[in-house]
């Protein structure tokens, strides 16, 4: 074999290699924390009633509990018809729910990973092999990204499906178009980029439109697209996905709609977003970006001044972000998707140190990018812990079916979840079959579970007349920083209680542990 090609084979390994190390540790974080909290619910509980209850839209969870606005089913249909194959395996051989939850989990993460491998090879084209496994490095050793990708946000769904799945399906390849539409905008696709910024505004999150405008303003100023051939690609494109996303949703809800503009008109015009707290204007550049960056935050502004070419990529993402500072509510998963143009930046900022390792003082500089990435994973170790001891409510009903009697001839055994288990860790996947059922009926008194027939109660109180207190859960509280080894240590207090009804005499069952 020639040299030639020994290159050429040793530089396809190292390709895939990023996509096996990206995938193992993403996998990792769906097996160590398969639970989910309330801002994924929606499209978790839609998940779960596409696969199960199917075309009995009388029976899914949002005709109950419809949420604050409500939101699109498009990405929920499109991840759980790749998952069906999968799920009709596991029913067929008889395996809990929760094993479904992990299959979904696990092909948005694929889909995910494979929009910033589309990303990622445009960024080998441009920049060269050397930048590209920085930027894996980079990426492997932050937290956020990889945690989230298999999590069913809206800021998730809207991050991209890659350009490699599926060429037959083009149309559906925009359905998630964050790392998509960054490989097309590397790649010089303008209408492509333009066009998958306006599916993510208008299916799933009306402010991408944030970015939508600097990366067209950045089109139109380097003359990549003309006025006039991106007025009627984004009119069209526009009118296109309205109708896409009211025809789908308004089956699925019942009544005419389209959820995004609903979500634009309570969080915009309304700005009752801010009813769920609000952060200073700097926030997202003095606390969000450098949690979710770590040693990729100072190496991305390096980054600007040692490759001018990263300006046209890195002003308009910057732009977005300070726009979206206006809005008093903030999360750290509203700007998710900057974290790959950060990413980038930093990685040529490390290649170029890298390539200039043995001269003189820049070695200093060598040993300082490694040493980042190094506290870069040390940071993302402790964030993981945190994460771990973060789903309380999913780990007490785990352990309320595994301790309770498996007594198949009773009739009921009534759970009731409050409002704090279900925001925390519990979906309709940890449900089990009957004679399991399950409540979460809202604003009841704690005065009134006596008169109820609720057999247990997953619930923040610790002391509930007329039952007893069988198990408590703990969740992490905060980080507390000491002398010596470890320098961290999570600090965590009891979140949910499991209850049992005193008129039951299974609650006397000797696996349960009690409560302090």
């Amino acid at each position: 074999m020639s040299s030639t090609d020994k290159n050429k084979s040793w530089q396809i390994l190292q390709s895939y290699g990023w996509d096996l190390l990206l995938g193992f540790i993403a996998m990792f974080y769906v097996l160590m924390v398969p639970y989910t909290k309330v801002e994924e619910s929606f499209n978790v509980q839609a998940m779960h009633d596409i696969l199960y209850h199917r075309l009995h839209i009388q029976r899914y969870d949002h005709l109950e509990f419809p949420g604050v606005v409500p939101r699109t089913f498009i990405g929920a249909l499109l991840i759980s018809l790749l998952t069906s194959p999968v799920t009709l395996a596991m029913h067929l051989l008889n395996l809990p729910k929760l094993y479904s939850l992990f299959a979904v989990r696990m092909v948005l993460g694929c889909v995910i990973l494979s929009t910033l491998r589309f990303f990622r090879i445009q960024v080998r084209r441009i920049f060269g092999y050397q930048v590209e496994a920085f930027f894996a490095l980079i990426t492997a050793c932050q937290f956020h990204m990889l945690f989230y990708c298999t999590r069913p946000l809206p800021n998730i769904l809207a991050s991209g499906l890659g350009d490699q799945l599926f060429p037959a399906y083009q149309f559906i390849m925009l359905c998630f178009s964050f790392n998509l539409a960054y490989g097309l905008w590397l790649k010089g696709s303008s209408r492509q980029t333009l066009r998958c910024l306006i599916f993510a505004a208008i299916i799933f999150r009306c402010d991408m439109v944030l970015l939508l405008g600097p990366i067209g303003l950045e089109l139109l100023l380097s003359r990549s697209i003309s006025i006039w051939e991106a007025f009627k690609c984004c009119i069209c494109f526009t009118l296109l996905c309205i109708g896409f996303t009211m025809l789908v949703d308004t089956v699925m809800w019942q009544h005419f709609l389209w959820p995004e503009f609903e979500v634009f008109w309570f969080n915009s015009v309304l700005n009752r977003s801010s009813e769920w707290g609000t952060h200073a204007f700097h926030w997202y550049f003095t606390s969000a970006l450098p949690r979710s960056l770590l040693a990729a935050y100072p190496l991305g502004l390096l980054g600007l001044v040692l490759e001018r070419r990263m300006l046209r990529y890195i002003l308009p993402v910057f732009s977005f972000i300070l726009l979206y500072s206006k809005l008093p509510h903030k999360e750290l998963r509203f700007i998710i998707g900057a974290v790959p143009i950060f990413n980038l930046s930093a990685a040529v900022a490390a290649s170029r140190l890298y390539n200039n390792r043995n001269k003189g003082v820049w070695k200093w500089f060598n040993f300082a990018v490694f040493g980042s990435l190094l506290m870069s994973v040390g940071c993302s170790l402790v964030m993981f812990m945190a994460s771990y001891e973060n789903y309380p409510s999913g780990y007490a009903l785990k352990a309320l079916h595994r301790m309770a009697p498996d007594d198949n001839s009773l009739k009921d055994q009534m759970v009731h979840i409050d409002t704090l288990s279900a925001m925390n860790g519990i979906s309709r996947f940890c449900e089990n079959s009957p004679p399991w059922r399950y409540s979460k009926e809202e604003q009841i008194p704690i005065t009134e579970f006596q008169h109820r027939n609720f057999t247990y109660l997953l619930n923040e109180h610790s002391s509930i007349d007329g039952f007893k207190c069988l198990h408590v859960v703990d969740g992490f509280s905060r980080l507390r920083l000491q002398k010596g080894f470890p320098p961290v240590i999570l600090v965590k207090e009891p979140r949910v209680f499991i209850h049992g009804n005193i008129k039951n005499i299974d609650i006397k069952h000797s696996g349960w542990p009690g409560c302090p």
